[in-house]
């Protein structure tokens, strides 16, 4: 089963790779520093969930389903909340949200999130996209400030450029205890984060590719891979089944709320 545009990409079960996918952008210094680091707490997701969830979910939303204008809109106000993140003199490494090399890193690891669980529910994990469906998914970078240009020419340079950037990946210190208090819920009530702990942590250990597992200790075995793609199947038989605007729900839900916004004035970010 292949998809027929980047919009077919856009379902429901994306959310259970959320905390795999931050774990890979996070695990650039530049990006991982820039997160840690960050002055802007209304973009801090374990001081602010909600809110991160919705302007996460609303820009994956209007990068793959909305139109050119709704696009430059978000890229204008993205451009806004981003611009005081940059390095102090304080800062272990060097980094500035708009620096295009970083924010490349961060669409390559999305678009991975969305081809990795489109494979996992049709059955197919593993599977590479059609040549035409990555190309379209270039609007999960051209939405930030990455240049059309920037985005690889086909798939098969999509390895390329990820294999690049694998060779960047550094989790120190700081980064890492990040990471972890993402990993142990921190952002959810107690309850909510011991309730929920063994699902959360299976979905992004297996959303996790090499080596991010190895740098967080999380173990993984054949059995553990079998159970995901078992689970990733029968989940795919449901949501396939579902016409399109439930399969979305919560996408098009958040693109409903960014057009409602910007017929209000209200801040998008």
């Amino acid at each position: 089963m292949e998809p027929r545009s980047a919009r077919d990409l856009v379902l429901g079960p994306v959310v259970l790779a959320a905390t795999a996918n931050v774990v890979m952008e996070l695990s650039w210094p530049g990006v991982g520093h820039g997160v840690a680091e960050s002055r802007v707490d209304a973009g801090n997701v374990l001081l602010h969930p909600l809110r991160r969830f919705r302007t996460t979910t609303a820009y994956l939303a209007v990068a793959l389903l909305g139109t050119d204008d709704e696009r430059a809109a978000y890229r204008r106000a993205v451009s806004r909340s981003h611009a005081p993140v940059r390095s102090t003199a304080d800062s272990a490494v060097p980094y500035d949200a708009f620096d295009p090399e970083l924010q490349r890193w961060v669409a390559l690891c999305l678009y991975r999130a969305f081809e990795d669980t489109w494979g996992l529910l049709a059955g197919t994990p593993g599977m590479r996209l059609p040549d035409a469906v990555f190309r379209e998914c270039a609007a999960l970078g051209t939405t930030l400030q990455v240049r059309p240009e920037r985005w690889p020419a086909d798939r098969d340079a999509f390895d390329d450029a990820w294999d690049h950037g694998l060779a960047h990946v550094r989790i120190d210190d700081a980064v890492r205890a990040h990471l972890h208090r993402l990993l142990r819920g921190d952002y959810l009530p107690a309850p909510v984060a011991r309730a929920t702990e063994a699902s959360r942590t299976f979905w992004t250990t297996g959303f996790l590719h090499e080596p991010f597992r190895s740098l967080l200790g999380l173990e993984w075995s054949g059995a553990d891979q079998r159970r995901f793609e078992a689970r990733g199947r029968r989940l795919g038989a449901v949501v396939h089944r579902l016409p399109p605007s439930l399969r979305r729900a919560p996408y098009s839900t958040a693109l409903a709320d960014l057009r409602v916004r910007r017929r209000l004035g209200t801040a998008l970010v």
